[in-house]
Protein backbone atom coordinates (compact mmCIF):
# COMPACT_ATOMS: atom_id res chain seq x y z
CA UNK A 1 0.00 0.00 0.00
CA UNK A 2 1.15 3.53 -0.68
CA UNK A 3 1.98 5.33 2.57
CA UNK A 4 0.65 8.78 3.30
CA UNK A 5 4.16 10.20 3.11
CA UNK A 6 4.96 8.50 -0.20
CA UNK A 7 1.65 9.57 -1.73
CA UNK A 8 2.18 13.18 -0.67
CA UNK A 9 5.72 13.23 -2.01
CA UNK A 10 4.69 11.70 -5.34
CA UNK A 11 1.82 14.17 -5.74
CA UNK A 12 4.20 17.03 -5.01
CA UNK A 13 6.59 15.77 -7.70
CA UNK A 14 3.95 15.18 -10.35
CA UNK A 15 1.34 17.84 -9.63
CA UNK A 16 1.27 20.73 -12.09
CA UNK A 17 2.19 23.27 -9.45
CA UNK A 18 5.41 21.34 -8.83
CA UNK A 19 6.57 20.89 -12.42
CA UNK A 20 5.92 21.92 -15.99
CA UNK A 21 4.58 18.55 -17.18
CA UNK A 22 1.05 18.22 -15.80
CA UNK A 23 -1.09 15.39 -16.94
CA UNK A 24 -3.33 15.01 -19.91
CA UNK A 25 -4.51 12.53 -22.48
CA UNK A 26 -4.11 12.51 -26.22
CA UNK A 27 -7.08 14.14 -27.83
CA UNK A 28 -8.42 13.66 -31.34
CA UNK A 29 -7.81 16.12 -34.12
CA UNK A 30 -10.93 14.77 -35.83
CA UNK A 31 -9.45 15.17 -39.32
CA UNK A 32 -9.08 18.92 -38.86
CA UNK A 33 -6.60 20.89 -36.84
CA UNK A 34 -7.94 21.63 -33.31
CA UNK A 35 -7.67 24.89 -31.50
CA UNK A 36 -4.26 26.01 -30.35
CA UNK A 37 -3.57 25.12 -26.71
CA UNK A 38 -3.79 27.75 -24.04
CA UNK A 39 -0.55 29.52 -23.18
CA UNK A 40 0.96 30.69 -19.90
CA UNK A 41 -1.83 29.51 -17.65
CA UNK A 42 -1.64 29.83 -13.89
CA UNK A 43 -0.46 26.84 -11.84
CA UNK A 44 -2.97 24.30 -10.61
CA UNK A 45 -4.35 24.98 -7.16
CA UNK A 46 -6.53 22.92 -4.91
CA UNK A 47 -10.02 24.24 -4.46
CA UNK A 48 -10.60 26.03 -1.20
CA UNK A 49 -14.00 25.92 0.51
CA UNK A 50 -14.31 29.67 0.03
CA UNK A 51 -14.20 29.19 -3.74
CA UNK A 52 -17.28 27.00 -3.51
CA UNK A 53 -19.08 29.70 -1.54
CA UNK A 54 -18.46 32.37 -4.20
CA UNK A 55 -19.42 30.69 -7.49
CA UNK A 56 -18.51 32.13 -10.84
CA UNK A 57 -21.05 34.17 -12.79
CA UNK A 58 -19.31 33.93 -16.17
CA UNK A 59 -20.92 32.67 -19.35
CA UNK A 60 -19.18 30.61 -21.99
CA UNK A 61 -17.08 32.92 -24.21
CA UNK A 62 -18.04 33.75 -27.77
CA UNK A 63 -21.61 32.53 -27.37
CA UNK A 64 -24.57 34.63 -28.40
CA UNK A 65 -26.90 35.79 -25.69
CA UNK A 66 -30.07 33.84 -25.10
CA UNK A 67 -33.32 35.46 -26.17
CA UNK A 68 -35.21 37.43 -23.57
CA UNK A 69 -38.29 35.15 -23.62
CA UNK A 70 -37.87 31.44 -22.98
CA UNK A 71 -39.92 28.57 -21.74
CA UNK A 72 -39.62 27.68 -18.07
CA UNK A 73 -36.30 25.94 -17.27
CA UNK A 74 -36.16 22.17 -17.25
CA UNK A 75 -35.49 21.14 -13.63
CA UNK A 76 -33.06 18.41 -12.65
CA UNK A 77 -30.83 17.68 -9.69
CA UNK A 78 -27.61 17.07 -11.66
CA UNK A 79 -26.80 18.10 -15.22
CA UNK A 80 -23.95 16.09 -16.76
CA UNK A 81 -22.32 17.50 -19.89
CA UNK A 82 -20.75 14.66 -21.85
CA UNK A 83 -21.81 11.04 -22.39
CA UNK A 84 -18.45 9.27 -22.54
CA UNK A 85 -17.57 6.58 -19.99
CA UNK A 86 -17.03 9.19 -17.25
CA UNK A 87 -20.44 10.81 -17.74
CA UNK A 88 -22.18 7.44 -18.08
CA UNK A 89 -20.62 6.01 -14.91
CA UNK A 90 -21.62 9.15 -13.04
CA UNK A 91 -25.14 8.88 -14.45
CA UNK A 92 -25.40 5.26 -13.29
CA UNK A 93 -24.06 6.14 -9.83
CA UNK A 94 -26.67 8.86 -9.41
CA UNK A 95 -29.55 6.95 -10.98
CA UNK A 96 -29.13 3.92 -8.73
CA UNK A 97 -29.41 6.26 -5.74
CA UNK A 98 -32.60 7.84 -7.05
CA UNK A 99 -31.02 11.16 -8.06
CA UNK A 100 -32.60 12.87 -11.08
CA UNK A 101 -29.96 13.71 -13.66
CA UNK A 102 -29.86 14.84 -17.25
CA UNK A 103 -26.94 13.80 -19.49
CA UNK A 104 -26.40 16.11 -22.47
CA UNK A 105 -24.04 15.10 -25.30
CA UNK A 106 -23.21 17.49 -28.11
CA UNK A 107 -22.54 14.73 -30.64
CA UNK A 108 -25.47 13.38 -32.63
CA UNK A 109 -25.00 9.83 -31.39
CA UNK A 110 -22.78 7.51 -29.32
CA UNK A 111 -19.03 7.35 -29.84
CA UNK A 112 -18.16 4.62 -32.36
CA UNK A 113 -14.39 4.09 -31.96
CA UNK A 114 -12.16 1.77 -29.94
CA UNK A 115 -10.01 4.57 -28.47
CA UNK A 116 -9.77 3.65 -24.74
CA UNK A 117 -9.74 -0.13 -25.00
CA UNK A 118 -8.09 -1.26 -21.74
CA UNK A 119 -9.97 -1.63 -18.44
CA UNK A 120 -7.63 -1.72 -15.47
CA UNK A 121 -8.35 -4.07 -12.52
CA UNK A 122 -9.78 -1.31 -10.32
CA UNK A 123 -12.13 -0.22 -13.10
CA UNK A 124 -13.34 -3.80 -13.42
CA UNK A 125 -14.17 -3.81 -9.71
CA UNK A 126 -16.16 -0.60 -10.16
CA UNK A 127 -18.04 -2.14 -13.06
CA UNK A 128 -18.86 -5.14 -10.89
CA UNK A 129 -20.33 -2.76 -8.31
CA UNK A 130 -22.39 -1.05 -11.05
CA UNK A 131 -23.81 -4.41 -12.11
CA UNK A 132 -22.19 -4.67 -15.56
CA UNK A 133 -19.36 -7.14 -14.88
CA UNK A 134 -21.09 -10.05 -16.71
CA UNK A 135 -21.45 -7.98 -19.89
CA UNK A 136 -17.89 -6.69 -19.64
CA UNK A 137 -16.56 -10.24 -19.30
CA UNK A 138 -18.77 -11.60 -22.06
CA UNK A 139 -17.79 -8.99 -24.65
CA UNK A 140 -14.11 -8.46 -23.81
CA UNK A 141 -10.95 -10.49 -23.41
CA UNK A 142 -7.34 -10.53 -22.33
CA UNK A 143 -4.76 -8.67 -24.36
CA UNK A 144 -2.90 -10.96 -26.77
CA UNK A 145 0.90 -11.24 -26.69
CA UNK A 146 2.88 -8.85 -28.88
CA UNK A 147 4.76 -10.10 -31.92
CA UNK A 148 7.24 -7.55 -33.24
CA UNK A 149 8.44 -7.85 -36.85
CA UNK A 150 11.48 -6.24 -38.50
CA UNK A 151 13.06 -6.93 -41.89
CA UNK A 152 10.59 -9.77 -42.51
CA UNK A 153 11.34 -11.69 -39.33
CA UNK A 154 10.02 -11.88 -35.78
CA UNK A 155 12.37 -10.04 -33.40
CA UNK A 156 10.30 -10.17 -30.20
CA UNK A 157 7.35 -12.05 -28.80
CA UNK A 158 5.88 -11.55 -25.35
CA UNK A 159 3.42 -9.66 -23.21
CA UNK A 160 3.47 -6.05 -22.08
CA UNK A 161 2.54 -7.27 -18.62
CA UNK A 162 2.74 -10.94 -17.54
CA UNK A 163 -0.64 -12.45 -16.73
CA UNK A 164 -1.43 -12.94 -13.05
CA UNK A 165 -3.79 -15.33 -11.31
CA UNK A 166 -6.73 -14.00 -9.33
CA UNK A 167 -6.21 -13.97 -5.56
CA UNK A 168 -8.72 -13.83 -2.71
CA UNK A 169 -8.30 -10.07 -2.38
CA UNK A 170 -7.89 -9.19 -6.10
CA UNK A 171 -10.52 -10.88 -8.32
CA UNK A 172 -9.48 -9.04 -11.52
CA UNK A 173 -5.67 -9.03 -11.69
CA UNK A 174 -5.21 -8.33 -15.42
CA UNK A 175 -6.09 -5.56 -17.84
CA UNK A 176 -9.24 -6.45 -19.77
CA UNK A 177 -9.66 -5.36 -23.39
CA UNK A 178 -13.01 -3.84 -24.31
CA UNK A 179 -13.33 -1.30 -27.14
CA UNK A 180 -14.56 2.05 -25.87
CA UNK A 181 -17.66 1.97 -28.06
CA UNK A 182 -18.65 -1.31 -26.39
CA UNK A 183 -17.99 0.06 -22.91
CA UNK A 184 -20.31 2.95 -23.74
CA UNK A 185 -22.95 0.57 -25.07
CA UNK A 186 -22.89 -1.51 -21.87
CA UNK A 187 -23.05 1.55 -19.61
CA UNK A 188 -25.92 3.09 -21.59
CA UNK A 189 -27.89 -0.14 -21.27
CA UNK A 190 -27.31 -0.14 -17.52
CA UNK A 191 -28.31 3.51 -17.29
CA UNK A 192 -31.54 2.71 -19.12
CA UNK A 193 -32.26 -0.12 -16.66
CA UNK A 194 -31.89 2.42 -13.86
CA UNK A 195 -34.35 4.78 -15.55
CA UNK A 196 -31.85 7.18 -17.13
CA UNK A 197 -30.79 8.09 -20.64
CA UNK A 198 -28.72 10.43 -22.81
CA UNK A 199 -29.90 13.48 -24.77
CA UNK A 200 -27.81 13.61 -27.95
CA UNK A 201 -27.23 16.66 -30.10
CA UNK A 202 -27.41 18.93 -27.03
CA UNK A 203 -24.57 21.46 -26.97
CA UNK A 204 -23.79 23.66 -23.98
CA UNK A 205 -24.02 27.36 -24.90
CA UNK A 206 -23.60 28.97 -21.49
CA UNK A 207 -23.83 28.42 -17.78
CA UNK A 208 -24.47 30.68 -14.84
CA UNK A 209 -24.47 29.67 -11.20
CA UNK A 210 -25.61 31.13 -7.92
CA UNK A 211 -25.74 29.89 -4.35
CA UNK A 212 -28.77 27.68 -5.02
CA UNK A 213 -27.94 26.06 -8.35
CA UNK A 214 -26.73 26.29 -11.93
CA UNK A 215 -28.63 27.55 -14.96
CA UNK A 216 -27.37 26.16 -18.27
CA UNK A 217 -28.46 26.94 -21.82
CA UNK A 218 -28.28 24.09 -24.32
CA UNK A 219 -28.88 24.08 -28.06
CA UNK A 220 -30.85 20.98 -28.94
CA UNK A 221 -32.22 20.34 -32.44
CA UNK A 222 -31.78 24.01 -33.32
CA UNK A 223 -33.70 25.32 -30.32
CA UNK A 224 -32.43 26.64 -27.02
CA UNK A 225 -33.28 24.75 -23.85
CA UNK A 226 -32.72 26.17 -20.37
CA UNK A 227 -31.89 23.66 -17.64
CA UNK A 228 -31.86 24.46 -13.95
CA UNK A 229 -29.81 22.02 -11.85
CA UNK A 230 -28.52 21.84 -8.32
CA UNK A 231 -25.11 20.80 -9.66
CA UNK A 232 -23.43 20.60 -13.08
CA UNK A 233 -20.64 18.21 -14.06
CA UNK A 234 -18.32 18.79 -16.99
CA UNK A 235 -17.42 15.36 -18.38
CA UNK A 236 -17.07 16.74 -21.89
CA UNK A 237 -13.49 15.91 -22.79
CA UNK A 238 -10.26 17.78 -23.41
CA UNK A 239 -12.01 20.62 -25.28
CA UNK A 240 -14.47 20.96 -22.36
CA UNK A 241 -17.01 23.74 -22.87
CA UNK A 242 -17.69 23.62 -19.13
CA UNK A 243 -14.06 24.22 -18.23
CA UNK A 244 -13.84 27.10 -20.70
CA UNK A 245 -17.06 28.65 -19.41
CA UNK A 246 -15.59 28.69 -15.92
CA UNK A 247 -12.33 30.18 -17.17
CA UNK A 248 -10.30 27.36 -15.60
CA UNK A 249 -6.86 26.99 -17.17
CA UNK A 250 -5.68 23.69 -18.66
CA UNK A 251 -2.03 23.57 -17.73
CA UNK A 252 0.41 21.42 -19.63
CA UNK A 253 1.95 20.60 -22.96
CA UNK A 254 0.77 19.65 -26.42
CA UNK A 255 3.39 17.84 -28.51
CA UNK A 256 2.45 18.65 -32.10
CA UNK A 257 5.36 16.55 -33.34
CA UNK A 258 3.99 13.42 -31.62
CA UNK A 259 1.08 12.40 -33.83
CA UNK A 260 -0.60 9.04 -34.10
CA UNK A 261 -3.17 7.63 -36.50
CA UNK A 262 -5.70 5.36 -34.77
CA UNK A 263 -8.29 3.46 -36.77
CA UNK A 264 -10.66 0.50 -36.49
CA UNK A 265 -10.32 -1.77 -39.51
CA UNK A 266 -11.23 -5.19 -40.81
CA UNK A 267 -8.33 -7.20 -42.14
CA UNK A 268 -7.46 -10.33 -44.08
CA UNK A 269 -4.09 -12.06 -44.21
CA UNK A 270 -3.36 -11.90 -40.48
CA UNK A 271 -4.39 -13.97 -37.45
CA UNK A 272 -5.97 -12.72 -34.25
CA UNK A 273 -3.72 -14.52 -31.76
CA UNK A 274 -1.08 -11.76 -31.59
CA UNK A 275 -0.81 -7.99 -31.44
CA UNK A 276 1.31 -7.52 -34.55
CA UNK A 277 3.88 -4.72 -34.53
CA UNK A 278 6.26 -3.66 -37.30
CA UNK A 279 9.43 -1.70 -36.66
CA UNK A 280 11.60 0.21 -39.10
CA UNK A 281 14.68 -1.26 -40.85
CA UNK A 282 17.92 0.52 -41.75
CA UNK A 283 19.00 3.69 -39.92
CA UNK A 284 15.68 3.83 -38.04
CA UNK A 285 16.02 0.20 -36.92
CA UNK A 286 13.64 -0.57 -34.05
CA UNK A 287 11.47 2.52 -34.45
CA UNK A 288 7.75 1.78 -34.25
CA UNK A 289 6.03 1.95 -37.65
CA UNK A 290 2.63 0.27 -37.41
CA UNK A 291 0.58 -2.06 -35.20
CA UNK A 292 -2.56 -4.11 -35.65
CA UNK A 293 -4.25 -5.20 -32.42
CA UNK A 294 -7.22 -7.61 -32.62
CA UNK A 295 -10.06 -6.06 -30.65
CA UNK A 296 -11.57 -8.58 -28.23
CA UNK A 297 -15.22 -9.42 -28.81
CA UNK A 298 -15.22 -8.02 -32.36
CA UNK A 299 -14.06 -8.92 -35.86
CA UNK A 300 -12.00 -5.72 -36.15
CA UNK A 301 -8.46 -4.59 -35.41
CA UNK A 302 -7.19 -1.33 -33.98
CA UNK A 303 -4.55 0.10 -36.31
CA UNK A 304 -2.01 2.54 -34.88
CA UNK A 305 0.71 4.28 -36.84
CA UNK A 306 2.88 7.27 -35.87
CA UNK A 307 3.29 10.24 -38.20
CA UNK A 308 6.84 11.56 -38.06
CA UNK A 309 7.45 15.25 -37.42
CA UNK A 310 7.46 17.25 -40.64
CA UNK A 311 5.80 14.44 -42.63
CA UNK A 312 2.35 15.13 -44.14
CA UNK A 313 -0.49 13.16 -42.62
CA UNK A 314 -1.66 10.41 -45.00
CA UNK A 315 -5.29 10.44 -46.06
CA UNK A 316 -7.39 8.85 -43.36
CA UNK A 317 -9.13 6.61 -45.88
CA UNK A 318 -9.03 2.89 -46.51
CA UNK A 319 -6.60 3.44 -49.39
CA UNK A 320 -4.41 5.77 -47.36
CA UNK A 321 -4.18 3.32 -44.47
CA UNK A 322 -3.55 0.44 -46.86
CA UNK A 323 -0.47 2.30 -48.05
CA UNK A 324 0.86 2.43 -44.50
CA UNK A 325 0.26 -1.31 -44.07
CA UNK A 326 2.02 -2.10 -47.35
CA UNK A 327 5.02 0.02 -46.38
CA UNK A 328 5.33 -1.75 -43.01
CA UNK A 329 4.43 -5.39 -43.78
CA UNK A 330 5.15 -5.53 -47.50
CA UNK A 331 2.82 -5.13 -50.49
CA UNK A 332 0.11 -7.76 -50.77
CA UNK A 333 0.75 -9.32 -47.37
CA UNK A 334 -2.21 -7.86 -45.49
CA UNK A 335 -5.40 -6.42 -46.96
CA UNK A 336 -7.63 -3.89 -45.22
CA UNK A 337 -11.23 -4.58 -46.20
CA UNK A 338 -13.19 -2.03 -44.16
CA UNK A 339 -12.65 1.16 -42.17
CA UNK A 340 -15.17 1.79 -39.38
CA UNK A 341 -13.55 4.67 -37.45
CA UNK A 342 -10.41 6.74 -37.60
CA UNK A 343 -8.80 9.69 -35.85
CA UNK A 344 -5.51 11.54 -35.58
CA UNK A 345 -4.06 12.21 -32.13
CA UNK A 346 -1.49 14.57 -30.79
CA UNK A 347 0.20 13.79 -27.48
CA UNK A 348 -1.32 16.01 -24.81
CA UNK A 349 -0.30 16.21 -21.17
CA UNK A 350 -2.61 18.57 -19.32
CA UNK A 351 -4.49 19.07 -16.09
CA UNK A 352 -7.07 21.62 -15.01
CA UNK A 353 -6.11 24.28 -12.49
CA UNK A 354 -9.12 23.31 -10.41
CA UNK A 355 -11.51 20.38 -10.49
CA UNK A 356 -14.42 22.39 -9.08
CA UNK A 357 -15.82 25.87 -8.82
CA UNK A 358 -18.96 26.53 -6.86
CA UNK A 359 -21.58 24.01 -7.91
CA UNK A 360 -19.73 22.93 -11.05
CA UNK A 361 -17.25 20.04 -11.18
CA UNK A 362 -14.86 18.68 -13.82
CA UNK A 363 -14.25 14.97 -14.34
CA UNK A 364 -12.43 12.74 -16.81
CA UNK A 365 -10.68 14.35 -19.78
CA UNK A 366 -12.24 17.70 -18.93
CA UNK A 367 -10.03 17.69 -15.82
CA UNK A 368 -6.95 15.80 -17.02
CA UNK A 369 -5.79 14.34 -20.34
CA UNK A 370 -3.06 11.71 -20.66
CA UNK A 371 -0.88 10.21 -23.36
CA UNK A 372 -2.33 6.86 -24.44
CA UNK A 373 0.69 4.97 -23.04
CA UNK A 374 -0.38 2.92 -20.05
CA UNK A 375 -4.11 2.98 -20.77
CA UNK A 376 -5.01 5.34 -17.91
CA UNK A 377 -7.24 8.05 -19.38
CA UNK A 378 -10.61 6.29 -19.46
CA UNK A 379 -9.85 4.49 -16.20
CA UNK A 380 -8.96 7.65 -14.29
CA UNK A 381 -12.17 9.30 -15.53
CA UNK A 382 -14.21 6.34 -14.29
CA UNK A 383 -12.56 6.69 -10.88
CA UNK A 384 -13.44 10.42 -10.87
CA UNK A 385 -17.09 9.60 -11.44
CA UNK A 386 -17.07 6.83 -8.84
CA UNK A 387 -15.65 9.22 -6.26
CA UNK A 388 -17.99 12.10 -7.06
CA UNK A 389 -21.28 10.24 -7.60
CA UNK A 390 -21.94 9.03 -4.05
CA UNK A 391 -20.90 12.39 -2.60
CA UNK A 392 -23.32 14.31 -4.81
CA UNK A 393 -26.13 11.92 -3.88
CA UNK A 394 -25.27 12.21 -0.18
CA UNK A 395 -25.29 16.03 -0.21
CA UNK A 396 -28.54 16.12 -2.17
CA UNK A 397 -29.91 13.80 0.51
CA UNK A 398 -28.90 16.08 3.36
CA UNK A 399 -25.21 15.45 4.03
CA UNK A 400 -23.02 18.49 4.77
CA UNK A 401 -22.09 20.29 1.56
CA UNK A 402 -18.43 20.34 2.59
CA UNK A 403 -18.36 16.63 1.70
CA UNK A 404 -18.10 17.76 -1.94
CA UNK A 405 -14.87 19.62 -1.19
CA UNK A 406 -13.18 16.23 -0.76
CA UNK A 407 -13.68 15.42 -4.45
CA UNK A 408 -10.97 17.82 -5.61
CA UNK A 409 -8.63 17.22 -2.69
CA UNK A 410 -8.81 13.45 -3.22
CA UNK A 411 -8.72 13.29 -6.99
CA UNK A 412 -6.10 15.95 -7.82
CA UNK A 413 -3.17 14.04 -6.22
CA UNK A 414 -4.29 10.76 -7.82
CA UNK A 415 -4.65 12.35 -11.26
CA UNK A 416 -1.22 13.93 -10.86
CA UNK A 417 0.31 10.57 -9.90
CA UNK A 418 -1.19 8.88 -12.92
CA UNK A 419 -0.09 11.76 -15.13
CA UNK A 420 3.49 11.31 -14.02
CA UNK A 421 3.39 7.60 -14.87
CA UNK A 422 1.83 8.02 -18.32
CA UNK A 423 4.21 10.87 -19.15
CA UNK A 424 7.19 8.69 -18.28
CA UNK A 425 5.87 5.85 -20.44
CA UNK A 426 5.24 8.24 -23.32
CA UNK A 427 8.76 9.67 -23.06
CA UNK A 428 10.26 6.18 -23.06
CA UNK A 429 8.42 5.39 -26.27
CA UNK A 430 9.61 8.62 -27.89
CA UNK A 431 13.20 7.80 -26.88
CA UNK A 432 12.71 4.25 -28.22
CA UNK A 433 13.96 2.67 -25.03
CA UNK A 434 14.10 -1.10 -25.00
CA UNK A 435 11.55 -1.50 -22.19
CA UNK A 436 9.12 1.13 -23.48
CA UNK A 437 6.47 -1.54 -24.10
CA UNK A 438 6.45 -2.83 -20.50
CA UNK A 439 3.33 -2.23 -18.43
CA UNK A 440 4.17 -4.11 -15.22
CA UNK A 441 4.14 -1.07 -12.94
CA UNK A 442 1.55 -2.09 -10.28
CA UNK A 443 0.25 1.49 -10.04
CA UNK A 444 -1.14 1.15 -13.57
CA UNK A 445 -3.72 -1.27 -12.17
CA UNK A 446 -4.94 1.55 -9.86
CA UNK A 447 -5.47 -0.87 -6.98
CA UNK A 448 -3.01 0.86 -4.65
CA UNK A 449 -4.10 4.42 -5.43
CA UNK A 450 -5.98 5.69 -2.41
CA UNK A 451 -6.81 8.62 -0.18
CA UNK A 452 -4.78 8.26 3.02
CA UNK A 453 -4.17 12.00 3.24
CA UNK A 454 -7.87 12.87 2.82
CA UNK A 455 -9.90 14.47 5.59
CA UNK A 456 -12.34 11.59 5.06
CA UNK A 457 -9.65 9.06 6.04
CA UNK A 458 -9.38 8.66 9.80
CA UNK A 459 -7.03 5.99 11.08
CA UNK A 460 -7.68 5.89 14.85
CA UNK A 461 -6.40 2.45 15.80
CA UNK A 462 -3.58 2.08 18.27
CA UNK A 463 -1.80 -0.43 16.06
CA UNK A 464 -3.00 -0.18 12.45
CA UNK A 465 -2.05 -2.86 9.97
CA UNK A 466 -0.87 -2.49 6.39
CA UNK A 467 -4.43 -1.76 5.15
CA UNK A 468 -5.36 1.64 6.57
CA UNK A 469 -7.97 4.35 6.32
CA UNK A 470 -7.90 5.71 2.77
CA UNK A 471 -6.93 2.39 1.16
CA UNK A 472 -9.02 0.25 -1.15
CA UNK A 473 -11.11 -2.34 0.69
CA UNK A 474 -9.96 -5.81 -0.44
CA UNK A 475 -12.20 -8.63 -1.56
CA UNK A 476 -12.25 -11.93 0.34
CA UNK A 477 -14.07 -15.28 0.02
CA UNK A 478 -16.20 -16.59 2.88
CA UNK A 479 -19.54 -18.19 3.75
CA UNK A 480 -22.89 -17.04 5.00
CA UNK A 481 -24.52 -18.61 8.06
CA UNK A 482 -26.07 -21.32 5.88
CA UNK A 483 -22.67 -22.29 4.50
CA UNK A 484 -23.17 -20.80 1.04
CA UNK A 485 -20.21 -19.17 -0.73
CA UNK A 486 -19.99 -15.42 -0.24
CA UNK A 487 -17.62 -12.65 -1.31
CA UNK A 488 -16.77 -9.53 0.63
CA UNK A 489 -17.39 -7.45 -2.52
CA UNK A 490 -20.93 -8.84 -2.59
CA UNK A 491 -21.52 -7.23 0.81
CA UNK A 492 -19.72 -3.88 0.45
CA UNK A 493 -20.90 -3.18 -3.10
CA UNK A 494 -24.28 -1.62 -3.78
CA UNK A 495 -23.84 2.06 -3.05
CA UNK A 496 -24.20 1.97 0.75
CA UNK A 497 -21.77 2.55 3.61
CA UNK A 498 -20.58 -0.66 5.29
CA UNK A 499 -19.76 -1.14 8.97
CA UNK A 500 -17.30 -4.04 8.90
CA UNK A 501 -16.87 -5.49 12.37
CA UNK A 502 -14.08 -7.78 13.56
CA UNK A 503 -14.83 -9.09 17.06
CA UNK A 504 -17.92 -9.14 19.29
CA UNK A 505 -17.61 -5.61 20.68
CA UNK A 506 -17.23 -4.14 17.21
CA UNK A 507 -20.16 -6.26 16.05
CA UNK A 508 -22.48 -4.86 18.73
CA UNK A 509 -21.42 -1.31 17.87
CA UNK A 510 -22.02 -1.89 14.14
CA UNK A 511 -25.48 -3.37 14.75
CA UNK A 512 -26.57 -0.43 16.91
CA UNK A 513 -25.30 2.14 14.39
CA UNK A 514 -26.90 0.40 11.41
CA UNK A 515 -30.26 0.17 13.21
CA UNK A 516 -30.46 3.97 13.20
CA UNK A 517 -30.16 4.27 9.39
CA UNK A 518 -30.86 0.89 7.76
CA UNK A 519 -31.16 2.42 4.28
CA UNK A 520 -27.72 4.01 4.50
CA UNK A 521 -25.72 1.51 6.51
CA UNK A 522 -25.05 -2.22 6.39
CA UNK A 523 -23.51 -3.96 9.39
CA UNK A 524 -21.32 -6.94 8.49
CA UNK A 525 -19.79 -9.15 11.18
CA UNK A 526 -16.69 -11.14 10.29
CA UNK A 527 -17.03 -14.41 12.21
CA UNK A 528 -14.65 -17.31 12.67
CA UNK A 529 -17.60 -19.71 12.65
CA UNK A 530 -21.32 -19.38 12.03
CA UNK A 531 -23.36 -18.20 14.98
CA UNK A 532 -26.14 -15.83 16.03
CA UNK A 533 -25.62 -12.17 15.09
CA UNK A 534 -27.74 -9.12 14.47
CA UNK A 535 -25.51 -8.21 11.54
CA UNK A 536 -25.03 -9.74 8.12
CA UNK A 537 -22.70 -12.67 8.76
CA UNK A 538 -19.46 -13.18 6.87
CA UNK A 539 -17.98 -16.47 8.07
CA UNK A 540 -14.26 -16.18 7.45
CA UNK A 541 -13.72 -19.94 7.20
CA UNK A 542 -10.21 -19.73 5.73
CA UNK A 543 -9.15 -16.50 7.47
CA UNK A 544 -8.83 -14.51 4.24
CA UNK A 545 -10.70 -11.46 5.49
CA UNK A 546 -8.55 -11.06 8.60
CA UNK A 547 -5.36 -11.62 6.60
CA UNK A 548 -6.28 -9.42 3.64
CA UNK A 549 -7.52 -6.58 5.89
CA UNK A 550 -4.55 -7.26 8.21
CA UNK A 551 -6.67 -7.36 11.36
CA UNK A 552 -5.14 -9.01 14.45
CA UNK A 553 -7.28 -10.45 17.22
CA UNK A 554 -8.44 -7.09 18.61
CA UNK A 555 -11.99 -5.73 18.21
CA UNK A 556 -11.88 -3.37 15.22
CA UNK A 557 -14.60 -1.47 13.37
CA UNK A 558 -13.97 -0.37 9.79
CA UNK A 559 -16.27 2.06 7.99
CA UNK A 560 -16.12 1.36 4.26
CA UNK A 561 -17.24 4.24 2.09
CA UNK A 562 -19.75 3.70 -0.73
CA UNK A 563 -16.87 3.78 -3.24
CA UNK A 564 -15.06 0.89 -1.56
CA UNK A 565 -12.35 2.75 0.38
CA UNK A 566 -11.75 2.52 4.11
CA UNK A 567 -12.94 5.77 5.67
CA UNK A 568 -12.74 5.22 9.41
CA UNK A 569 -10.77 2.57 11.30
CA UNK A 570 -10.98 2.43 15.09
CA UNK A 571 -10.74 0.08 18.04
CA UNK A 572 -14.11 -0.77 19.57
CA UNK A 573 -13.46 0.93 22.92
CA UNK A 574 -15.56 3.25 25.11
CA UNK A 575 -15.15 6.27 22.81
CA UNK A 576 -15.82 4.37 19.59
CA UNK A 577 -19.57 5.02 19.37
CA UNK A 578 -19.26 8.79 19.50
CA UNK A 579 -16.41 8.85 17.01
CA UNK A 580 -18.29 6.59 14.62
CA UNK A 581 -21.51 8.65 14.85
CA UNK A 582 -19.61 11.87 14.19
CA UNK A 583 -17.84 10.38 11.19
CA UNK A 584 -20.99 8.87 9.71
CA UNK A 585 -22.86 12.15 10.09
CA UNK A 586 -20.22 13.78 7.89
CA UNK A 587 -21.07 11.23 5.17
CA UNK A 588 -24.77 11.91 5.57
CA UNK A 589 -25.39 8.51 7.18
CA UNK A 590 -26.70 7.71 10.67
CA UNK A 591 -27.63 11.32 11.40
CA UNK A 592 -30.57 10.08 13.50
CA UNK A 593 -28.52 7.80 15.73
CA UNK A 594 -28.19 10.25 18.57
CA UNK A 595 -27.26 8.50 21.78
CA UNK A 596 -28.79 5.13 20.90
CA UNK A 597 -25.52 3.62 19.76
CA UNK A 598 -23.48 2.29 22.64
CA UNK A 599 -19.87 1.36 23.13
CA UNK A 600 -18.90 -2.11 24.08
Amino acid sequence: MTTRETQTERAAQTRPEAQSRPEAQSRPEAQSRPEAPAQREAPVQREAPSQREAPAQREAPAQRKAPAQREAPTPTEVLIIGAGPTGLVLGCELARRGVRCLIAEKDAGPFTGSRGKGLQPRTQEIFEDLGVAPQVRAHGGLYPPIRANADGRVVFEGRMDPLSDATPDVPYPNVWMLPQWRTGEILRARLAELGGGVTYGAKLLSLRQDHDGVTAVLRHHGAEQVVRASYLIGADGGHSAVRRALGIGFLGQTHDEQRMIVADVRVTGIGRDHWQVWTAPGPQHGAFRLALCPLAGTDTFQLTAPVAAGVPVPELTLAGLQGLVDDAAGPGQIQLTDLTWTSLYRANIRMAERFAEGRVFLAGDAAHVHPPAGGQGLNTGVQDAYNLGWKLAAVLGGAPERLLDSYATERIPVAADVLGITTELNDKAVRQEADAHRRDNPELRQLNLGYRSSELSRELRRRPGRVRAGDRAPDAPGRDRAGRALRMFGLIHGGHTTLLAFGPAAERLAVDLAACAPQDLRAVAVLEQAGPTGATAFVDVDGHARRDYDIPGADVLLVIRPDGYLGLALDAGPAAAGRAREYLAGLGAASRCGASARAS
